[in-house]
């Protein structure tokens, strides 16, 4: 049948079938013929299973649902969109398929959830779209897709379709060996990096690098340094590059600023293949106001609270995500999963925990809502964070959760079903404060602080601490880690080594700021690279060395990760000393190792200083802060000490050092030569070589 006039036509069709298939065939006033199949041809294609899971806020795939899929329907190639928007009037897809002209791709509405869908023909990966919503105020908006795989940046804001089926993963043994990890009794040091401003291109304007280039080069340092992790500032999609990622408006899309979505799997991959794990800060609490993102969506608070005293950061001018609606839990709670499905992403740093526990989290008396209780704790965001860690550790083993948790809410790193939010770890930001604190004081002052940097062990082993000094103490004044030092430029570094090697002999996993391994001497800023002509100074280059040290140590020292959460892996040698600022502590493993680390937070060298030990034999001198190779002035005890019968501070032994200036010794126990297995050796052979 054919029709040669204008307008819009109906055509009644006896005895035709509910659905079958048809084409049209269209010709356009500028001239030509187009063939294409109708998208009104096609049936409904979420499932009502699909639907009721998403109602119930149970579907953890929800991302294979909605947003843009490439798929054949009926023999034709085409791409289906479907977002949830259940108060808008009309909705149309419009891209640069159609000329952004949303008469032409209306959506149908699935009235059970809310949920609106059309398969179009022919549009395919690449294709730029957006939704245009006549929201319940009968105002026209365009909006980004919330489940967007790949968007772009910055002032342009479409979604792009784009498929996550061709890229082939080879980290298979990674990912094997990751399900069997227990990470609490093992080795655990992030360098914490922005990937805009690690290291740019010089050569081409001081452009960001992209993620291949990121995979040839800051995985390798990582690798060299010996970390075991890496933490990215948010990748997901956002707008404002000032934000840091941490204002997004893309929830599954990694931020094109660097290439695209395989490029970023690439980058994952070879970290994988290096054996490095890939750690993402993931922003559940909050999203900006931005018009083209979740804001409004469909004329109403449709992800956020109605409520301003519950949907709106006034500190940071964003607003809060309704936990208490299943659909909005559904979306964080699918996104999370997201990332460690598709994206084989090894751990989630969840950002500004407290603010989502507490209603009155930075407001006056009047500005907030108590809960059913009366009370100040947030109900529905403490039920979706204990829901978000079941989950995800049901169906991914071997990953962690980490809670940005700066108060005393008891349990962050307690399983659910004991009472507890269920996150793997929680940064120590309370030991990150008071050693700050202390290390800022003059050294001839520190006699009169000694509690600030004991009291942390009176706390360490409640929950599952990560000792931080991330992005956030580098900035907004702060200064960097360097000039938070006193004194004049050596005793800066030395006490910045001294800092560095107390952390890490300290009970806890390790996190340090890009910047901060080398003593950076400015506040870390977005919009540049690193000052990595600092390397070219032997004190810069002397403190990365010893954070490579560290690094080093730390995973080859049972005695320093084993027990972290446990008084049987620490013991007080003696922190009475408060006059002189020394401390003196051990480590102990599973296994019966001993390590003991004394600390001099004074500029004063200290000789023929006694602790007590217990166990009799050799010590070895296996750290010294003060080392020339470090930066330091050389000081030390000539490889180790040999334990004397003389009982000190309640000890059987004891141990006469020389205490270098402003450093951390670190000694390894070894038994006495009588304790130690014989070895048989016949006549004809001497340690397995013929005679």
């Amino acid at each position: 049948m054919s029709c040669t006039r204008e307008g819009i036509f109906e055509v009644l069709l006896e005895d035709a079938p509910a659905h079958f298939s048809y084409a049209l065939e269209i010709t356009p006033k500028s001239g030509g013929t187009i063939h294409t199949a109708d998208p009104y041809s096609f049936p409904r294609l979420l499932s009502g299973f699909d639907a009721h899971l998403f109602s119930e806020g149970q579907h953890w795939k929800l991302y294979d649902r909605l947003g843009a899929h490439c798929e054949i329907i009926e023999g034709v190639r085409g791409c289906v969109f479907r977002v949830w928007a259940p108060n808008a009037r009309r909705i149309s897809v419009v891209g640069d398929f159609n000329g952004w002209d949303g008469r032409t791709h209306p959506m149908r509405k699935l009235l059970e959830c809310g949920v609106w869908e059309l398969f179009i023909p022919e549009v395919g990966v690449g294709a730029h779209y957006k939704f245009e919503l006549l929201n319940t105020w009968g105002h026209v908006v365009l909006k980004s897709d919330p489940f967007a795989f790949f968007s772009q940046n910055g002032l342009q804001t479409a979604s792009l379709v784009f498929g996550l089926d061709q890229f082939r993963w080879s980290d298979e043994l990674w990912m094997a060996e990751r399900r069997q990890k227990e990470w609490h009794r093992a080795p655990v040091s992030i360098y914490e990096v922005h990937l805009g401003s690690w290291r740019r291109n010089v050569e081409e304007g001081g452009r960001a690098l992209t993620y291949r280039e990121l995979a040839h080069t800051l995985i390798p340092y990582v690798k060299e340094m010996g970390y075991t992790h890496l933490e990215l500032l948010p990748v997901a999609e956002h707008p404002f590059e000032g934000s840091w990622g941490y204002q997004v408006t893309g929830f599954f899309a990694p931020t094109s600023r660097h290439g695209n979505p395989d490029d970023f799997r690439y980058f994952v991959n070879v970290a994988h293949q290096e054996g490095i794990g890939i750690i993402l800060d993931w922003v559940p609490g909050h999203f900006p106001k931005d018009m083209h993102g979740l804001a409004a969506f469909d004329g109403t608070r449709l992800y956020e609270h109605a409520d301003p005293r519950q949907g709106e950061h006034c500190d940071w001018g964003t607003l809060i995500f309704n936990y208490g609606r299943n659909e909005v839990r559904n979306f964080l709670i699918s996104n999370a999963l997201f990332w460690l499905e598709e994206y084989h992403i090894d751990g989630l740093r969840v950002d500004a925990v407290a603010s989502m526990l507490y209603l009155d989290y930075s407001r006056k008396a009047h500005e907030w809502v108590p809960n059913v209780h009366g009370g100040r704790e947030n109900l529905e965001a403490i039920y979706f964070l204990k829901r978000f860690n079941e989950v995800c550790y049901q169906r991914f083993p071997g990953i962690m959760t980490i809670a940005e948790e700066s108060t005393a809410w008891p349990g962050v790193s307690r399983p659910s079903y004991l009472g507890g939010l269920g996150f793997g770890f929680k940064w120590n930001m309370g030991w990150m404060h008071d050693f700050l604190k202390y290390m800022s004081r003059s050294p001839v002052h520190r006699r009169y602080h000694q509690g600030e940097i004991t009291f942390s062990l009176l706390y360490a082993f409640h929950e599952h601490f990560m000792l931080v000094f991330s992005h956030d103490e580098v900035v907004h004044g702060k200064g960097s880690m360097l000039t938070k030092m006193p004194g004049d430029p050596w005793q800066k570094f030395a006490n910045l080594r001294m800092l560095y090697a107390w952390m890490y002999a300290h009970p806890g996993k390790k996190l340090l700021f890009m910047g901060s391994e080398f003593g950076q001497w400015s506040e870390w800023n977005h919009n540049s690279s690193l000052d990595w002509h600092l390397l070219g100074s032997p004190m810069h280059d002397g403190l990365r060395r010893l954070v490579q040290h560290l690094n080093w140590l730390y995973q080859n020292e049972p005695a320093l990760y084993e027990l972290d959460d446990s008084y049987a892996g620490f013991d007080w040698i003696d922190f009475h000393d408060a006059d002189q600022s020394v401390l003196a502590f051990q480590r102990m493993s599973a296994g019966g190792d001993v390590l003991v680390f004394v600390v001099n937070a004074t500029p004063v060298l200290r000789a023929n200083y006694r602790i007590g030990i217990s166990e009799p034999g050799f010590y070895q001198e296996i750290l010294n802060t003060d080392a020339e190779t470090y930066g330091g002035s050389n000081k030390g005890n000539y490889g180790g000490a040999w334990a004397q019968e003389q009982p000190w501070q309640g000890k059987s032994h004891s141990l006469l050092l020389q205490l270098p200036p402003l450093a951390v010794i670190g000694f390894r126990w070894s038994r006495p030569v009588s304790e130690l297995p014989t070895l048989e050796i016949s006549s004809k052979e001497t340690l397995g070589r013929p005679q």
